[in-house]
């Protein structure tokens, strides 16, 4: 959220936010890293996406002109001492697109990373490749949503082009910078639940990013102006699961259904329950060093140093 004046540009929302709140790492959705522990979890105002399927559009679609008068600063330094006071283990940008407030992510990340914080962007993946690398040594997770697979998909429903830019950033982000990476579908009835595009981001995180990348496939819930879309039929849901699975992902996770089968991660290589969930509490039962504890199979998960 920036402001052109005289040829300067200003960011109308740096140290700004909308939303704080120590939420668990699962609720990103993050479910191969740091699981069981907390985050504390900022958000601003507005995006650099228009999707008419948006669940936090009261932030996202704020500009300049209409941030209320009572907002408070949050300068980085207090939102670091913040987190630690709170007992967080690490700081997520979430909520709303992190990259509009691209400067204060930057400067608060480089300040966790020197507290021992984990960082964790949860992005649109919209963002350009200069800034990627800038702030790229200073975040430990990409949690990325891939909303569709077609240009017509993108235009159409997130207003924008060069939609493809996601996927280069978060090879980038995995193979470049090194950083945690999951994906996220939002399945909407009538929008992006056709087999095309789900068989295409299935097969896109196989080749490109590998097959033990977490997929998650979420349920959308009706709201405002999509109250007549309807919730997405777990059947849709277990589709995509089967999708994902025939293009040899191991871990793809239904999300937004409380208690189903799906939350929980099982090892790929001998089907043992490894974390066990009920919607955001969490039994760790079979894992060492991000392996199964029971085969040795690597899981590709980030452990915490008390869960190690």
């Amino acid at each position: 959220m920036y402001l052109n004046k005289d040829g300067v540009l200003y960011s109308l929302n740096y140290a700004l936010p909308s939303s704080i709140a120590v939420d668990p790492i699962e609720k990103k959705p993050l479910n191969h890293f740091y699981p069981g522990t907390s985050v504390f979890s900022m958000g601003s105002w507005g995006c650099n996406f228009s999707c008419r399927d948006c669940q936090n559009w009261q932030i996202s679609t704020a500009d300049g002109n209409g941030l209320p008068d009572s907002l408070q600063k949050l300068e980085p330094e207090e939102a670091v001492r913040l987190a630690l006071g709170y007992g967080a283990q690490g700081i997520a940008w979430t909520y709303n697109e992190p990259t509009v407030w691209f400067e204060y992510t930057l400067d608060t990340a480089q300040l966790a990373k020197q507290q021992g914080l984990y960082t964790v962007y949860v992005t649109n993946g919209f963002i350009s490749k200069e800034a990627l690398d800038l702030i790229g040594p200073h975040l430990d997770a990409w949690r990325v949503d891939v909303k569709g697979f077609s240009d017509e998909f993108y235009r159409k429903w997130s207003g924008i082009k060069n939609w493809r830019s996601i996927l280069d950033n978060t090879e980038r982000a995995l193979k470049q910078w090194g950083m945690h990476v999951e994906v996220v579908t939002n399945i909407v009835p009538g929008m992006n639940d056709d087999e095309g595009q789900l068989r295409g981001i299935a097969d896109w995180i196989k080749a490109s990013l590998g097959e033990l990348i977490p997929w998650h496939v979420t349920r959308f819930h009706p709201y405002e102006t999509m109250r007549d879309a309807g919730a997405t039929p777990l059947a849709t849901l277990e589709k995509a699961v089967e999708i994902g699975k025939a293009a040899g992902l191991k871990f793809v996770y239904i999300g937004n259904v409380p208690g189903h089968r799906l939350e929980n991660t099982f090892c790929y290589n001998c089907g043992r329950l490894i974390i066990a969930r009920q919607g955001y509490n969490v039994e760790i039962t079979g894992l060492k060093q991000g392996h199964c504890a029971y085969c040795g199979a690597d899981l590709n998960i980030r452990m915490a140093k008390e869960n190690v």
